[in-house]
């Protein structure tokens, strides 16, 4: 059987985090209840502290199916490479020069929003069709394929 599927990230400002993978992923932020214009609205009637508000936020796909995304604040930050990580696929089907010229428009656009660069590699001709590897404003590694 077949299992829906949420991707957590530990994080330390949840709601900056959705905002940013929101736009990398062209996500959308998730809406608030029924009944509330808005997450503050919801929170507040439902008397959760307000240093509590950025504690949890998660974004859910535009149109079409995949994976709500979560995002849960913790007390410590990052400290080693993660062990698991999310491959953006943004140049599916595209080779060479073409692949890695999708790959860096892209790169700049997660740039701009926050990223940083952590390293390129470059297709082989063989096996090895190029990547560019960033990190998210808080740290964590992904790769744009």
């Amino acid at each position: 059987m077949t299992r829906d599927i949420q991707i957590t990230f530990d994080s330390a400002d949840p709601g900056a985090l959705a905002e940013f993978w929101a736009e990398a992923l062209g996500y959308q932020l998730q809406p608030p209840p029924d009944g509330f214009a808005s997450w503050e609205e919801a929170l507040r009637t439902f008397g959760v502290p307000e240093d509590q508000w950025n504690s949890r936020s998660a974004i859910l796909p535009l149109e079409g199916t995949g994976p709500r995304v979560f995002f849960q604040r913790v007390p410590e930050g990052k400290t080693a490479k993660n062990r698991v990580h999310l491959d953006v696929r943004v140049a599916v089907g595209q080779t060479g020069d073409e692949r890695m010229a999708t790959l860096e428009t892209e790169a700049a656009r997660l740039e701009a929003l926050g990223a940083t660069r952590a390293y390129r590699v470059e297709p082989d001709g063989r096996m090895e069709l190029g990547f560019i590897t960033l990190h998210d404003p808080e740290g964590n590694e992904f790769c744009l394929d």
